[in-house]
């Protein structure tokens, strides 16, 4: 797939699914969904809000960077839920070597007892999604209104600071957008997207969106994709809920959001912290229209789920 914005001459735009990430405990989801949206060949554009950077320092130990976030992302990615650093990587599978020379971004099956992002092509410390895109490592949400021509390098610390804002290059079907670039492709209606999916979403990004109050990238890609008519998933994580918080998640619905709950189900015979996250992660593909095969599906018959994934 073309990675430009719009694509080749002659060729259909990237329409990439937008999937923002706020503060909210749950970064295991976000890994989730990013997983198998890239692995059924779905582009992806990326925002991570300030409040999650802390969030997944404080749920991995590991930063996530502006001037690193290629390398960041993988190490994220590769994370289990368990907490196992290489559960997604190619030293977390046994047979990722068979794997390593096959095409970035391929729809592979299931494994027998593995989710359908487990068994991916590998990358360099990745699976599929190892190939991703390069750019924003040269922009800081701080970084001054000019905008630069696309580049592929990433910026040093000490120029990460200082750098200006480029457009993002890209090598793969995932892009980069710093939350603070307010003007980033996906914060204007004419750019392409499939829709946003902001997971997990916090109360206070669920307040900002409903209040169109667009003060980071993540608020106003949602606004944008509210008033396009494209869907939204959000998926709260959050409990309980105030009265409040209840009434901003009516208005979300109302403005034709999905608000999906960050509720995992048992009738799937989940045996483990992952494949309940994966159940999640599934549920919002569901609401997204995007084919996966992250759960077993009731079919009607009792207890079928202890009969494993499929």
């Amino acid at each position: 797939m073309d990675s430009s914005p719009s694509g080749a001459a002659g060729a259909a735009p990237r329409r990439p699914w937008i999937v923002g990430v706020s503060g909210a405990s749950g970064t295991p989801y976000a890994a989730a969904v990013i997983r198998a949206l890239l692995a059924a060949g779905e582009p992806v554009d990326l925002v991570v809000s300030r409040a999650a950077r802390l969030t997944l320092l404080d749920e991995t130990g590991h930063p996530f960077r502006d001037a690193h976030w290629r390398e960041d992302l993988r190490r994220w990615l590769a994370r289990g839920a368990n907490g196992d650093p290489e559960a997604f990587g190619p030293a977390g599978k046994a047979d990722a070597s068979a794997e390593a020379n096959l095409p970035a971004g391929a729809n592979l099956p299931a494994g027998a007892n593995l989710p359908a992002e487990a068994n991916l092509p590998a990358g360099a410390n990745l699976p599929a999604e190892a190939n991703l895109s390069a750019g924003a490592g040269t922009r800081t949400e701080d970084a001054a209104p000019a905008r630069a021509t696309p580049s592929a390098e990433v910026a040093t610390p000490s120029a990460e600071a200082a750098a200006a804002r480029a457009t993002p290059s890209t090598e793969g079907d995932l892009r980069y957008w710093p939350a603070g670039d307010l003007a980033a492709g996906p914060s204007s209606g004419s750019y392409p997207a499939r829709g946003m999916i902001i997971v997990p979403a916090s109360t206070a990004s669920v307040a900002g969106v409903a209040l169109g109050l667009s003060k980071d990238l993540l608020q106003r890609a949602a606004s944008v994709t509210l008033k396009e008519r494209r869907p939204l998933v959000v998926v709260v994580r959050e409990t309980p809920l105030s009265g409040q918080v209840l009434r901003q998640l009516v208005a979300l619905d109302a403005a034709g959001a999905v608000v999906l709950p960050a509720s995992p189900a048992f009738y799937a015979g989940a045996v483990s912290a992952q494949e309940l996250v994966d159940f999640v992660a599934g549920r919002v593909l569901d609401a997204a229209g995007v084919p996966h095969r992250l759960y077993r599906r009731w079919e009607g018959t009792l207890g079928g789920g202890r009969d494993g994934l499929r």
